[in-house]
């Protein structure tokens, strides 16, 4: 991505405009396929949650003896750790993402001024 859509005679180029898009969107698509396949875990007393890297509940185990099956206050609060242990995992998952799609999400095309949405670019608007 290195063509400047703006030639040096500071004419536009729409085909390095196409060929930047194009770029962006193969780098994205690959940077999603990624997540997608990625495992990250979350662990709070004795409960391990996976979620895949776009946040996708895939599985939860729980360590035998962490839990009295026949305790009612016991079972109640396994339903609070599970939500922290899942809570954990999908921080983890987010960071991911962020990592993965940071540059491709937030930085826009080169020369027009691809940063915060509403700031003025390079051309005024």
């Amino acid at each position: 991505m290195t063509t400047n859509p703006f030639g040096a005679d500071g004419g536009f180029d729409m085909n390095a405009l196409l060929q930047q898009a194009e770029a962006m969107q193969a780098q994205l698509m690959a940077a999603q396929e990624q997540l997608a396949e990625t495992v990250v875990e979350g662990s709070v007393a004795g409960v391990t949650v996976k979620v895949s890297g776009t946040g996708d509940l895939l599985g939860i185990d729980i360590t035998p003896g962490s839990v009295d099956g026949n305790d009612a206050e016991s079972l109640a609060d396994l339903g609070d750790v599970i939500v922290a242990a899942y809570r954990d995992a999908k921080g983890r998952a987010d960071e991911a993402a962020a990592q993965a799609l940071g540059p491709l999400a937030g930085g826009g095309l080169p020369g027009l001024g691809g940063g915060a949405p509403g700031a003025p670019g390079p051309l005024g608007f």
